[in-house]
């Protein structure tokens, strides 16, 4: 059924339709980005597809493509055909693709967590702002050069005495979103945090590199080691009851 969505686009579309896929059975259609908005109004308008539903909008950060670094990646469904589509094209840093938030109004808040997470902003977009993220933050923490001991947020801390607040992100506490007590967390167990490229080239870092996180790895290390001192001060003392 999807693959009738990818021979109605080719048949309309020709050569401006580069490439087509259905790894894994999901069927996708890559056009040139010129051609982004005119592809996606159309799969939503034409009689045979009515793409009527839209599920998604997200990018991929390919830094080290010379020929334009991101994919921005559309998925929508006929709720008519059950049919799905993903459609996708290339985009170099600084270039706008074409709004589709009067295609479907959904795209709107998705396109802009992409301009908030990756830095690509929409052209003819209503009301391009970032949507989970303060206008004074620094930086789009979805490229994958974002560095993972940037601290942020870069305004000043307001205390306020009826509730409960957690204090200044600090230096090792950069790239997590969520504010987590990675000190206990690692405290005895094989976990590490790392972004996702380090990873992925088989780094093993704890936290970053930086002095605050070898003064947490330390303390770390103290904990373990009292902890050990506790345990075996405990067994000890088992043993001295059976003995009596």
């Amino acid at each position: 059924m999807s693959q009738a969505v990818v021979d109605r686009l080719n048949a309309q579309f020709g050569e401006r339709v580069l490439e087509t896929s259905d790894a894994f059975g999901d069927h996708e259609v890559r056009v040139a980005l010129k051609d982004w908005a005119e592809l996606a109004q159309f799969t939503k308008d034409d009689a045979d597809l009515q793409m009527d539903h839209f599920i998604d909008l997200t990018a991929v950060d390919y830094p080290e493509r010379e020929s334009a670094r991101f994919d921005l990646v559309l998925m929508t469904r006929s709720s008519v055909t059950g049919a799905r589509i993903r459609l996708r094209t290339h985009v170099k840093d600084g270039e706008e693709p074409g709004t589709l938030s009067g295609i479907w109004s959904g795209a709107n808040w998705a396109e802009r967590e992409v301009w908030d997470m990756f830095g690509i902003r929409f052209n003819g977009h209503p009301d391009m702002r970032r949507i989970l993220l303060y206008e004074e933050f620094v930086g789009h923490p979805l490229r994958k050069d974002y560095p993972i001991d940037k601290a942020q947020p870069l305004v000043p801390y307001r205390d306020v005495d009826t509730i409960d607040k957690l204090p200044p992100f600090g230096i090792e506490e950069g790239q997590p979103f969520a504010r987590i007590d990675w000190e206990s967390r690692l405290a005895g167990a094989d976990s590490q945090v790392s972004p996702a490229l380090g990873v992925q080239q088989g780094q093993r870092r704890t936290l970053s590199d930086s002095e605050a996180a070898q003064q947490i790895q330390a303390r770390i290390e103290a904990q373990m080691a009292k902890r050990a001192e506790a345990a075996q001060a405990s067994e000890e003392t088992s043993e001295e009851g059976s003995e009596e």
